[in-house]
């Protein structure tokens, strides 16, 4: 009987994504999200910020490499997994990590569309003409 394993998370992007493939051509797509929490305490608020490595695979992992981008806000379905190993000097080492089953992209955030300065100085002197 297999345990319980799942998380949600939601976040912006803190890097664009990693494409790359395994030797048997198989994509997998790495990248990292920023997931904010507010909190009050005694009259005073806090923020709180914690990073997620997360790794999707396969078809998954392409269509993420391809539409997203630093800053663009992910929703993110997934399972734990901790990779075990020993350093050099024989010290046990781990890392956790989400693995996608499930990815969101949340709307690009539109860009203001505001003239350079440069470009705003000769729109004026083209009208005063």
């Amino acid at each position: 009987m297999n345990s319980l394993n799942s998380v949600l998370l939601e976040g912006n992007l803190t890097r664009d994504p990693e494409l790359k493939y395994t030797p048997k051509g198989t994509a997998v797509c790495a990248f990292s999200i920023a997931s904010n929490r507010s909190f009050k305490q005694e009259e005073e608020y806090h923020e709180e910020v914690s990073y997620f490595d997360v790794t999707a695979w396969s078809h998954l992992a392409e269509v993420c490499n391809e539409y997203l981008k630093k800053g663009r806000g992910v929703r993110v379905v997934g399972r734990l997994k901790q990779d075990r190993w020993n350093d050099p000097e024989g010290n046990g080492r781990s890392k956790v990590f989400v693995v996608a089953e499930h990815v969101e992209f949340k709307p690009e955030r539109k860009k203001e569309e505001v003239p350079a300065p440069q470009e705003e100085a000769v729109a004026e002197k083209a009208s005063s003409f």
